[in-house]
């Protein structure tokens, strides 16, 4: 075969459409995905058989599938498909608009080609179960119910206008009135300094020989108009005095009318909520449902002047003289990067505005925009023609996962951590080694300057723990100078008090984090020994709980020292039904356990308890686990670190109700989001030395962002910044006219490749390895950045998360209390961010 990359591309759209087709001949109602697919390769079927237009497939491909073989919440969502293929004139696309508005759409026609047996409508439910109200939409937005005022206080008038042209003309809301096009007869005097009083981004159109009149309003600002025909420029002195105004705007040939009699408006203008929504995504007092989850956010604040909000597009206000401040050079201040009207969900709030970027880190968060015209811009906030734009309405930005247990066993990990968000990955391992299947250790100087150098190119940051198991001191040492950035304690190198306490004396030493995964075996002591090994200095514990490791049955008792920062791995985020039955035989692979040996059974089998594996979901809902990891292919999931989170939050709120502790309500969890968004963003981050760097969407921190729609939060973000640079996205085609044709999927994006991520990525390792000269010997591209204030970090500083309740474990029945109150529930028989979601 002689195949292009974009033939390659339909073989995967139709390997999609065609197991989508087997699963609804079978009678199975389809997720979006499988929709998509369904019909996409539906369409190039028909391309191909060469009979059929491009109008005519328009219309067919609404025809393939109705609202009873989908999910109910696909119709609502599904607004368009795309594809391209080559028909007999020639490669052309094929747009389907709302594909799917039929009660029982056409079975034979969507298992066209298929062979497979058409099944019976019966199969099916009926079409009245496939309605889904609004509210229950994923991502579902909710408007306050007010309207919102623009451009709120200026002064504002009437004038007449009149288009003397033979061709239409359109003005733009922020297109400096007195600067349009000559053909426009008005009073251009009295519209100095002035634009139109319609919502920013839009535009009224004048068509040959139209009379309207429309409603002006004073520019902000500086008032320092710029740009345009230059009419303001030119004539400025003379616009002031209003002499000899005609004759020049006459040898300009700008049409001028005055117009003594124009009125004077005092109301100001408003706008519809649901309206303005659209148009600029949700603001105060709006509420957005977070994926299919029972999460519901309320925006806090809005740093946006209405009326003035940074809009990107043709026609739209981010243009020269406008959104975009002129005569302003790269070094005088102008922005890299701005992503415009996002909302931003992190542990410092709930809340919308505009963020700016400049050499890889956010230097702002307020109103962007042009501070010539526009009232409020933010100081670092200037938008010149240095800067790029992010289009960030109806989108949510948070910071990047920062994943604080991976064994680094396939670099294939990489790719799918920065696919589902993650981009901070903490860990160690050399490679699937049965040490690095079990132990997050990068043991000896040679390894950790080996793995340093393969992580050199890729999108991520990194930062390697070595290991932490000796008496002595020497190894540690060695292992910290040469550039660790943390030390790992693990049972299965022998997790005993004298490992522990030196591990400890040389963290203190160096100013790295210590890990642990203490002894399940309970050989050198209980779990008393242990927190007496700690002798109340810093540590953190991984999987807390237990059924990844640690004292049998009550390592988690833990949750209640101010010393100890606890984590979990997700495997047992939420306790589900299928939680324990998975377990053993994970447990078997992951440690390097014979089944024919009994004393490895009775090892594994003390580890997999229901009891705390349920009270780690409590303990997580009051903020006494602080963070979640995900333990990458030894027992955990490297992609799942958000969406486990969150299921573990929905879980919680479907069981527990709000978190009325934290003024949350039956209508928002703002509360309970930023407890848990805190888990695997800044508390990590905070724990391991680098919350002076990531961890939060912070002015001074990297901007490593990650943008999701709100339909898939938690679930598949549709881009991932580093350092303010694109990695990861959402993409179409690439041979396609436009980058929305199907297949669309996560790929790596130019700020992925190496030479590239070695500038928009970090290596966190020791401060002696940087003073020491070490790292500088290893000739890496990527900058080093020190680890700093490990050591005084306690539970008090986790963020949301900072709950030291006094706990207990019966060692018979592994009931688990908190402050004397059984912490218990029940498993989940169904979670979201599942089947709505994903093909397998």
């Amino acid at each position: 075969m002689h195949i292009l990359p974009r033939e390659y591309e339909k073989l995967l759209l139709h390997q999609a459409g065609f197991l989508a087709q087997k699963r609804l001949a079978r009678g199975l109602q389809l997720n979006i995905n499988e929709a998509i697919a369904l019909i996409a390769s539906q369409l190039q079927e028909r391309i191909r058989d060469g009979q059929h237009s491009v109008a005519e497939l328009m219309q067919h491909g609404k025809t393939l599938l109705g609202r009873t073989h989908v999910l109910p919440s696909v119709p609502p969502r599904l607004h368009e498909i795309q594809v391209e293929g080559t028909f007999p004139d020639g490669v052309f696309l094929v747009t389907v608009h709302d594909p799917i508005c039929t009660d029982h759409g056409n079975l034979d026609a969507a298992l066209y080609g298929s062979f497979l047996p058409v099944p019976s409508q019966d199969k099916f439910p009926a079409t009245e179960t496939t309605i889904i109200s609004r509210e229950n939409l994923p991502g579902a937005i909710i408007a306050k119910k007010e309207r919102i005022v623009i451009n709120q206080g200026r002064e504002r008038i009437k004038l007449k206008v009149t288009n003397h042209g033979d061709r239409p003309i359109q003005v733009g809301s922020h297109y400096h009135f007195t600067e349009t096009n000559g053909a426009l007869e008005f009073d251009r005097v009295k519209a100095n300094g002035m634009f139109l009083d319609i919502p920013a981004g839009t535009a009224v159109r004048f068509e040959p020989g139209d009379s309207k009149t429309v409603l002006l309003c004073a520019i902000a600002g500086k008032k320092a108009v710029t740009g345009g025909n230059l009419i303001f420029t030119r004539l400025k002195d003379t616009l002031k005095k209003d002499s000899h105004i005609d004759k020049c705007l006459l040898l300009g040939s700008f049409r001028h009318c005055p117009d003594p009699g124009a009125l004077e408006v005092h109301e100001d203008t408003t706008i519809g909520r649901e309206e303005y929504i659209s148009m600029y995504g949700p603001t105060v007092g709006d509420r957005i449902r977070l994926g299919d989850t029972s999460l519901w956010v309320e925006i806090e604040s809005d740093a946006a002047y209405y009326g003035d909000e940074v809009k990107f597009g043709g026609g739209k206000c981010t243009r020269e003289g406008m959104g975009q401040i002129t005569s302003r050079g790269y070094l005088e201040g102008n922005l890299d990067l701005v992503i415009t009207n996002a909302v931003i969900i992190d542990w410092t709030g709930i809340y919308k505005a505009d963020i700016g970027v400049k050499a890889g880190k956010i230097v702002g968060i307020g109103k962007a925009g042009n501070p010539d015209v526009m009232t409020s811009v933010t100081d670092n906030m200037r938008i010149g023609s240095s800067t790029e734009v992010i289009a960030g309405e109806k989108l949510i930005v948070t910071a990047g996962t920062i994943d604080a247990h991976v064994h680094y066993i396939c670099p294939q990990q990489v790719t799918e951590a920065l696919a589902s968000g993650t981009t901070t990955m903490i860990g160690g391992g050399t490679g699937p080694s049965a040490g690095t299947n079990a132990t997050t250790c990068t043991p000896s100087p040679f390894y950790l300057k080996t793995m340093l150098a393969a992580t050199d190119g890729l999108p991520m940051n990194f930062l390697f723990t070595g290991k932490g198991n000796d008496t002595g001191r020497h190894a540690l040492e060695d292992i910290v100078r040469a550039g660790a950035g943390g030390l790992k304690i693990h049972e299965d190198w022998g997790s005993t008090p004298a490992v522990i306490a030196n591990a400890l004396d040389v963290g203190d030493e160096f100013d790295v984090q210590v890990n642990i995964h203490t002894d399940t075996l309970n050989e050198s002591g209980f779990v008393e020994s242990t927190i007496k090994a700690f002798g109340g200095r810093t540590i953190h514990t991984y999987h807390t709980e237990g059924a990844g490791g640690g004292h049998a049955p009550d390592i988690i008792v833990v949750c209640g020292l101010e010393n100890v920062l606890p984590s979990s791995t997700n495997p047992t985020r939420p306790y589900a039904r299928n939680t324990l039955d998975e377990h053993l035989d994970m447990l078997m692979v992951c440690h390097h356990l014979d089944k024919s040996i009994p004393e490895d059974v009775a090892f594994a089998e003390s580890r997999i308890r229901a009891e705390t594996v349920a009270a780690e979901d409590v303990l997580h809902d009051i903020g006494a686990i602080s963070m979640i990891s995900s333990d990458s292919q030894a027992m955990g999931r490297v992609g799942e670190v958000a969406s486990r989170t969150w299921r573990t939050a929905s879980k919680l709120r479907d069981f527990k109700g709000p978190l009325i502790e934290l003024n949350d309500t039956s209508e928002k969890d703002n509360g309970r989001v930023k407890r848990y968004i805190a888990k695997y963003t800044i508390n990590p981050a905070i724990t391991h030395g680098i919350g002076h760097v990531v961890g939060s969407v912070e002015v001074g921190k990297l901007a490593d962002l990650v943008l999701w729609k709100p339909e898939n939060f938690g679930a598949k973000p549709e881009m991932v910044l580093k350092s303010g640079v694109i990695v990861w996205a959402e993409m179409g085609e690439a041979n396609a006219s436009i980058p929305t044709v199907q297949p669309t999927y996560g790929r790596p994006m130019w700020g992925s490749f190496p030479s590239a991520a070695a500038l928009n990525s970090v290596a966190f390792v020791s401060r002696i390895s940087i003073a020491t000269g070490t790292i500088a010997s290893y000739g890496l591209s990527k900058q080093a950045e020190a680890v700093i204030n490990c050591r005084n970090v306690t539970k008090r500083d986790m963020k949301w998360n900072d709950a030291m309740p006094k706990m207990s474990v019966d060692p018979e029945s592994y009931e688990v209390r908190a402050d004397g109150v059984l912490a218990d529930i029940e498993p989940a028989s169904s979670l979201p961010l599942g089947k709505e979601y994903n093909f397998f």
